[in-house]
């Protein structure tokens, strides 16, 4: 009977290091991984630096221009029709965003807070309150 307990104290000192590895593993993975606020900044970094290239190659307007005028725009939602969002998330008094795609679909939570561009031409404002959705398409 001493060979079985001795067994499955090693069986059980084994599954106890294995769970520690898969346990470190997972947490260090965890803390490599940015954060929603870090992919965000990225992006709208890379967002940036795409749009002023391509506002020194061609000077062609942003298919979509957005801008907050409120202290909080509540969420803006910006996506690629059947593909990525591009953005989905609130914004702040004086941020604004351009997008260069060929198509957009736009969802403004509360189209009162936010000054609309499509292809360079203004788009009139929404009620205070009022959310709205439309497509956006780049001529040509």
């Amino acid at each position: 009977m001493g060979l079985a307990r001795l067994a499955l104290a090693v069986l059980a000192a084994g599954a106890v290091v294995t769970l520690l590895v898969i346990g470190g593993r997972a947490l260090i993975g965890t803390l490599n991984t940015p954060s929603q606020a870090d992919r965000e900044r990225a992006s709208a970094l890379a967002t940036a630096d795409t749009t002023a290239a391509t506002d020194d190659a061609s000077a062609q307007p942003p298919t979509v221009r957005i801008e907050c005028l409120a202290e909080t725009c509540p969420t803006v939602t910006v996506r690629v029709p059947g593909g990525d969002v591009l953005q989905h998330r609130e914004m702040s008094k004086g941020e604004e965003v351009n997008y260069f795609e060929p198509e957009l679909d736009v969802v403004l939570s509360d189209a009162g807070t936010v000054r609309v561009t499509e292809n360079g031409k203004p788009r009139e404002q929404g009620e205070q309150g009022a959310k709205q959705a439309f497509t956006v398409r780049a001529p040509g």
